[in-house]
């Protein structure tokens, strides 16, 4: 009943072809495997790079589970940014759903 408003999600599955992606998980999670059009953005680094998230159009925050993005998702839509939206099921939820990933080391794809 109180608290903060509830954070927008989507599944993987209802990602469009058109989402902007934004991968905030480490270094090494990001090497071995994310979505091939994704942006990487650690969510350290993410207050000081706030003007690389797009102002308008289907922004999605994506992490490993959904728990980290979910928090990031939430500072964004604070921030004025109401279009972000978090990947409620992550990476694990991504590759489930059989949607494509590469890798940064030559590696087979995997999410860490």
């Amino acid at each position: 009943m109180f608290g903060r408003p509830p954070i927008p999600a989507v599944r993987a599955r209802e990602v469009t072809d058109d989402a902007y992606l934004i991968d905030v998980r480490e270094d090494d999670e990001w090497l071995a495997g994310h979505a091939p059009d994704a942006v990487h953005l650690p969510m350290n680094e993410l207050p000081e790079r706030l003007a690389e998230v797009p102002a308008q159009g289907d922004v999605v925050i994506v992490c490993r589970s959904g728990h980290r993005s979910a928090e990031v998702t939430a500072y964004l839509v604070s921030r004025g940014f109401g279009h972000v939206r978090n990947l409620a099921d992550g990476m694990i939820g991504w590759a489930a759903a059989g949607r494509p990933l590469v890798s940064e080391d030559g590696d087979v794809p995997a999410v860490l």
